[in-house]
């Protein structure tokens, strides 16, 4: 046990612990630390006390003393459409620095992080790998469908409704009774339920436990064998740089092309991977992309849900699926490799385990995941680089129409989110508009998804499927249609998507991965004169950035570029 010695040093810690309802007994066991972001911020977090229980349990029942601690998260959809959505993406970092915190004042054997969320997940995962003692991650899984099989984001329509004044009250009324009708995280594939699937793929959680649904009672079993599975990681002395190795990432990639995960998983698992000193190139996510089939028909590039997704198999069904292109000898929080797991399951017939309840919705498992032979496409996003994206640029082409993977057209610019939305819902946008959307990015404005105004499109009959919009933001992994974000170098740093104007004509390519300013004031010209006159533009220099304070401050003035992650 780790903290023998400083036991024996210092009476008092024994004695502080004693006073928390420890007994002498326990301050002889393993000491683990379960960190949780429950609270009463949103569905994906009110939950966890009942998971953290049982991952309790089973660690005393494997002889070991857990002990609990809390850092809430936040929700991005609560928000949505005010300037809270600013201070998202930072709350990643602080929620891994509390981590850190905790895990640092005392010298644990081991620790179980539980989330279900955007940022949570993937400050679960920094900080598991950043700290390096043995560690699990239990996800927080998934919401029950809403009516229709339908799931939150029908407050895309809704809320545009609300704005041109067409909405009933009865219809925003039975929305908010119906949207979320459950905990967990919301049943489409966004970046929660991404990065739920990216910690099993990575090897970090027990096979299934990415988006188990959030009311059955499978999720507390696993919660309980999460206990166990610490236990073991502890007494085997398994460190999290063991299983999060650079195959592992690879593998992670692999499966995010498969079931067309978000893009926000591309600033996610670099930020993760830099915990370990391991570098990840974003043209390793394109290489991928190329050659990986997309398996999975889950909303928004597809159409089913992500409780019926768990139902077909899930991560590990899709692993199974692509046993040839993954590395099967990756450890795993299990003890064992991949391929261990993988054959253990099919010997306990998981695979089939949980059809009976797919079949209540009419569906078979190949509806829901493409066996290799019926994959429509190969991957699932595509990075992106040309003249406003020198470092690179993210599309999802998994949810974008083939028309609009190749696309000419003007631009409109605006300098906020809040400016463009007001645009789309006044009617100042155009089919054939490409519109830019700046000074969003890490230092910008903290990098706020922009999924208000992406939604707004996609809900308009004229717009849907005939405008672009291109930004140095990022997207929900709701998102859908033709929208390319993370473009770097950003705004704030004095990218060239800083000096567009309206009336420059932007084409980008998704076949080629390019995106490009083709002409100026609706006249096209060589690239070689575009970069001189862009050249031009420069020498006025970038919006001034407004005065900022605290967090918020350190993080927009020290943010590395979406391109490694978007951390600091």
């Amino acid at each position: 046990m780790k903290s023998i010695k400083e036991r024996q040093n210092w009476a008092q810690f024994d004695a502080l612990q004693m006073g928390t309802e420890f007994t002498l007994k326990d301050t002889t066991l393993p000491q683990i630390m379960i960190e949780d972001v429950y609270g009463d911020s949103h569905p994906g977090s009110v939950h966890l006390n009942k998971l953290t229980e049982q991952i309790k349990y089973g660690i005393y029942q494997q002889g070991g003393k857990p002990s609990q601690y809390h850092t809430t998260d936040v929700c991005d959809g609560c928000a949505q459409g005010h300037d809270g959505m600013n201070i998202v993406l930072a709350s990643r970092e602080a929620i891994c620095d509390m981590v850190e915190v905790h895990a640092s004042a005392v010298p644990w054997d081991g620790m179980v992080l539980t989330s279900s969320c955007d940022k949570s997940i993937p400050a679960h995962l920094k900080a598991i790998a950043r700290m390096n003692i043995p560690a699990i991650f239990m996800p927080g899984g998934s919401m029950r469908p809403g009516p229709n099989q339908t799931t939150s984001l029908v407050a895309g329509e809704i809320s545009l409704k609300q704005r041109k004044g067409t909405a009933n009250n009865r219809e925003i009324l039975d929305y908010k009774d119906t949207g979320c009708p459950s905990v967990g995280a919301c049943t489409f594939l966004g970046t929660a339920s991404t990065m739920q699937c990216m910690a099993e793929a990575l090897g970090m959680t027990l096979p299934g436990a990415a988006l188990v649904p959030a009311t059955m009672r499978n999720i507390l079993d696993y919660s309980r064998q999460t206990g166990y599975a610490i236990m073991n990681l502890v007494n085997k002395n398994i460190t999290p740089d063991m299983i999060m190795t650079k195959e592992a990432f690879e593998n992670a990639i692999i499966i995010h092309s498969a079931i067309g995960g978000s893009t926000n998983a591309t600033l996610h698992l670099p930020a993760i991977a830099k915990e370990l000193g391991i570098k990840l190139d974003m043209n390793l996510f394109d290489e991928i992309n190329h050659k990986i089939p997309h398996l999975g028909n889950i909303n928004p590039s597809g159409k089913h849900l992500t409780e019926s997704f768990w139902f077909a198999g899930g991560i590990p069904y899709v692993q199974y699926l692509l046993k040839d292109y993954l590395n099967l000898d990756v450890l795993t929080v299990t003890g064992k490799t991949l391929r261990e797991n993988l054959d253990e399951l099919e010997k306990n017939n998981y695979f089939n385990k949980y059809l009976g309840y797919l079949n209540n919705y009419g569906l078979d498992k190949d509806d829901v995941i493409y066996p290799i032979s019926k994959a429509a496409e190969l991957g699932s996003i595509a990075i992106m680089k040309g003249n406003i994206a020198k470092e690179g640029a993210v599309i999802k082409y998994s949810t974008c129409i083939e028309d609009m993977r190749h696309h000419i057209g003007p631009a409109k610019v605006f300098n906020s989110e809040e400016e463009a939305h007001n645009a789309v819902v006044e009617g100042k946008i155009q089919p054939n508009d490409v519109m830019v959307i700046r000074y969003e990015g890490p230092r910008g404005s903290g990098m706020p998804e922009l999924l208000m105004t992406t939604e707004a499109i996609v809900c308009d009959e004229q717009l849907n499927g005939k405008v672009a919009l291109i930004t140095d933001g990022r997207f929900s992994g709701a998102t859908r249609g033709a929208a390319i974000g993370h473009v770097s170098p950003e705004a704030a740093r004095g990218g060239e998507i800083a000096f567009i104007e309206d009336n420059d004509i932007i084409e980008y390519d998704v076949e080629k991965r390019t995106v490009n300013v083709i002409g100026i004031n609706n006249k096209l010209l060589p690239l070689e004169e575009i970069e001189k006159i862009f050249n031009e533009r420069k020498k006025k220099g970038i919006i001034p950035r407004p005065k900022r304070k605290g967090f918020y401050k350190r993080y927009t003035e020290n943010a590395t570029s979406a391109m490694e992650g978007a951390d600091y």
